[in-house]
C-alpha cells in the first residue's frame, strides 16, 4: 500500500508542485490538500494519512502549532515540517513539538520523497545545515518570563498593555523590560527586541 499523505501548504502553485512531484512516486500518495492550519487535524481525523507534510507559516494556526495538535490527536500520523527559512529557532521548536521531520523547501525533490519514506518508517529527518546551524546557535538568556514580556513588547504593546495582558503590576513589567535590555547588552528596548529576533529568541 503506498503512504498516505496530508500535504498543508498555503501557496497554491508550492501546493500543486509539491503534490506533482509526490504524486510521480509510485510509493507515495497524496490524499488531501489544505491551505490551513486549522484544517490539519479535522482532515487528517477523516482522511488518515501517515505522513502530513506541513508548511511552518500557514494561516490559521501556525504549522508547528497544528503539528503540536495533530500529535495528540492522531499519534500515528507523522509531522514533516517545510519551511523556506531555516532558522535555528524554528528548529528548536519544531523538536520540542517532536515532529518527526524539518526540511528546506528548496531540498532537491528526490529528498523530499526520501524524507517522507523515513518518517513514515518511523525515522527523524532534518535538513543537515539546519542541525548544524541550531547546534552552533547560542541558547537564550532570557527566562520564559522575560521572553514572554519582550514578545508583546515587539508587537506593540506599551508596559500598561504588557501590565495587563500578562496581569502583573506595571513596575514588575518594566523591571523585566530593563533586565532583558541588560542582560542583551542592548541600547534600549528596540534595540533589544531586534537582537532577539535575529537570534530567533522570540519564536
Amino acid at each position: 500500500m503506498p503512504i498516505r499523505i496530508l500535504l498543508a501548504e498555503d501557496m497554491n502553485m508550492v501546493r500543486g508542485a509539491l503534490v506533482a512531484l509526490l504524486d510521480l512516486e509510485d510509493d507515495l500518495e497524496v490524499v488531501c490538500e489544505l491551505e490551513r492550519g486549522d484544517q490539519i487535524v479535522p482532515s487528517a481525523l477523516e482522511h488518515r494519512p501517515d505522513v502530513a507534510i506541513i508548511d511552518i507559516d500557514l494561516p490559521g494556526t501556525d504549522g508547528l502549532t497544528a503539528a503540536a495538535e495533530l500529535r495528540e490527536q492522531l499519534p500515528e500520523c507523522r509531522a514533516l515540517i517545510l519551511t523556506s527559512l531555516g532558522r535555528p529557532g524554528a528548529l528548536r521548536r519544531a523538536l520540542s513539538a517532536q515532529v518527526a521531520g524539518f526540511l528546506l523547501k528548496d531540498a532537491p525533490p528526490n529528498e523530499l520523497a526520501e524524507a517522507v519514506r523515513n518518517v513514515a518508517a518511523g525515522r527523524r529527518v532534518i535538513n543537515s545545515q539546519l542541525a548544524l546551524s541550531a547546534w552552533n546557535s547560542s541558547q537564550s538568556p532570557l527566562t520564559t518570563r522575560e521572553t514572554e514580556v519582550l514578545r508583546l513588547a515587539a508587537e506593540g504593546l506599551e508596559p500598561i498593555e504588557i501590565a495587563g495582558r500578562l496581569r502583573l503590576s506595571l513596575g514588575t513589567v518594566r523591571n523585566y523590560l530593563t533586565s532583558v535590555v541588560t542582560k542583551l547588552n542592548a541600547r534600549n528596548r528596540v534595540d533589544a527586541i531586534k537582537i532577539a529576533m535575529d537570534a530567533d529568541w522570540l519564536l
